[in-house]
């Protein structure tokens, strides 16, 4: 590493301004989302709101559910997110109507440039379709896509996009069984993820 350089590890991955916007949701999500009754899910998306979020009718945000960036959140009407799922979202996580986040469920949009010498952290966005379900403790990681309708199962891991109406379970999720097409909807629109993806040190 040439002498004076700092080294890229130590460099913030994030602008001051995302580090600071962080700052007022942590206080804000720390004090009045966290501690809020679990019926106020207005209240709570209000609070999402006023920091960014695209929220549609009817929202069920539990008070123990953590965003990182409220900004970056899109969720139609009756859309759940419940205790202890954590959406990490630096790039934007879009839930469709109806869709459900269970407890432990963890939606990772971000991953790093492994091959790249200075580890830079990169963002993809993550789309659960409507009447989807990431049920307990499993994982969506950056850039899938789950479609309408998909169950990823308890547990599991979904590296790829999901097809809508399929049952998916295990590490990395596989086709479990088929799920009857309860609402006669179309499939979700593709969105090719490498074009979203961006670095997010700026």
């Amino acid at each position: 590493m040439p002498s004076g350089n700092p080294d890229p590890y130590l460099v913030p991955a994030f602008s001051l301004r995302n580090r600071l916007l962080r700052a007022g949701w942590g206080f804000v999500y720390t004090v009045l989302f966290r501690t809020s009754p679990r019926p106020l899910h207005r209240w709570r998306a209000f609070l999402l709101r006023c920091f960014g979020a695209k929220l549609g009718r009817n929202v069920h945000i539990y008070p123990r559910a953590s965003i990182w960036a409220p900004w970056n959140l899109v969720c139609a009407d009756l859309a759940t997110i419940a205790d202890d799922a954590i959406v990490y979202n630096p790039g934007i996580v879009s839930l469709g109507s109806h869709s459900i986040i269970s407890q432990q469920a963890y939606l990772c949009g971000a991953t790093h440039a492994y091959e790249d010498p200075s580890f830079p952290l990169v963002s993809f966005p993550i789309s659960i379709g409507e009447y989807a379900w990431v049920c307990a403790r499993a994982t969506v990681q950056a850039g899938v896509q789950v479609g309408n309708g998909a169950i990823l199962a308890l547990g599991s891991v979904a590296s790829k996009d999901l097809e809508p109406w399929w049952v998916y379970g295990g590490i990395p999720a596989r086709k479990i069984k088929a799920r009857a097409n309860i609402t006669g909807s179309a499939s979700p629109v593709s969105i090719d993820s490498e074009t979203y993806a961006y670095r997010i040190a700026q």
